[in-house]
This record gives structure tokens, sequence and C-alpha cells, in this order.
């Protein structure tokens, strides 16, 4: 649990808190790991309702939340805001109980308003160069999602288009406006 160094911290020192892919939150004059704002949080749950609907009547993996911690070749320890992976990665060890020791097939990051736009640009670098095959990152505010294939095959969608799955998730089909 992260603290500051004062003893009652103020939503001045919430707002200073660091880009280090955890959530914070004040609570009782502590400043500790939590979620982010409504709008990300219904964004995500709207995109994850589709998901997971879709990948159980596929049969073809399962989505995981920003809880589950997905361990990088690096070393580091990310939790995208929603994460797919297939099925046929878990038939030799099944769903682990702790971190996921691979790199998920899909990633998602839906932008808060404190999101530095390096900072999602690096961690989405990380998920490509771990072996991520398909990054989504949804910004609520410009109502947009940009789609990674690599840093170099990109592409930026309004809400008038829809996120597809692509050879990631064949026949998945989501309409921006849904979920926006």
């Amino acid at each position: 649990m992260a603290t500051t160094a004062r003893s009652h911290a103020t939503e001045a020192d919430l707002l200073r808190t660091p880009k280090d892919g955890r959530k914070y939150e004040l609570v009782d004059g502590q400043i500790r790991v939590s979620p982010a704002g409504a709008r990300h949080g219904l964004v995500i749950v709207k995109l994850t309702r589709r998901l997971d609907a879709f990948v159980e009547r596929t049969r073809s993996g399962y989505a995981f939340d920003s809880s589950t911690g997905i361990r990088l070749p690096k070393g580091n320890v990310r939790s995208p805001d929603i994460s797919f992976v297939a099925r046929r990665r878990f038939k030799k060890t099944g769903i682990p109980k702790g971190f996921i020791p691979f790199a998920p097939d899909l990633a998602v990051e839906v932008l808060s308003p404190a999101d530095s736009p390096r900072y999602v640009l690096d961690k989405v670098g990380e998920y490509l160069e771990a072996g991520v095959r398909l990054v989504w990152v949804l910004d609520p505010e410009a109502r947009t999602a940009s789609v990674y294939r690599s840093l170099t095959d990109v592409r930026t969608l309004s809400e008038k288009d829809a996120l597809t799955g692509g050879n990631v998730l064949p026949g998945f089909r989501c309409r921006l406006r849904d979920i926006f």
C-alpha cells in the first residue's frame, strides 16, 4: 500500500501520484491503490461485457479484468484494463492462481484524464515487445480508439467505427458508440 510521507494527504497530493500503472485513491488522509474515474470504469464494463460474451459463446479463450497481473518477459507485471488470452494457451498449465506468466493476445487500455500520451505509448510498446498481438487504446474523452498491431501499424477509429478482433478474435465486432 503506497502512502505519502505526510501524516494527512490532500487531493493535491493525490494528483501528484506517480504514473506507474497503478490506480490511487485518497482514504482517511492516506493515498492508497484504488480505481480510476467513473467514465473510465463505465467504458471498461461495457466493453468487457461484450468481449466476455463473445469469448464465452465462441469458447475462444478468457477475458480478464484490470486486477489480473500479467508477468512480462522483462520482469514487469502489468495489469491492462482488459486482456484476452486464447484458450489453447492454457491447455498445458490451466489458468494460474497467480499472475499470468506470459503476454496476453489482446491488451486494452482505457485512458484516464491524468494519463500522459508518453506514458500510454510506453505501455503499448512494452505490450507489443512482449508479444501482445493486438492492443486497443480507448479514449473516452475524444471518443476514439487506436488499434495497434505494431508501433508502425496503427489505426485510429472514431465512434462511427467498430472495434474488430481481426485474427486475434475472429468475428468479434463492437461499435465504439455503444461503449462510449
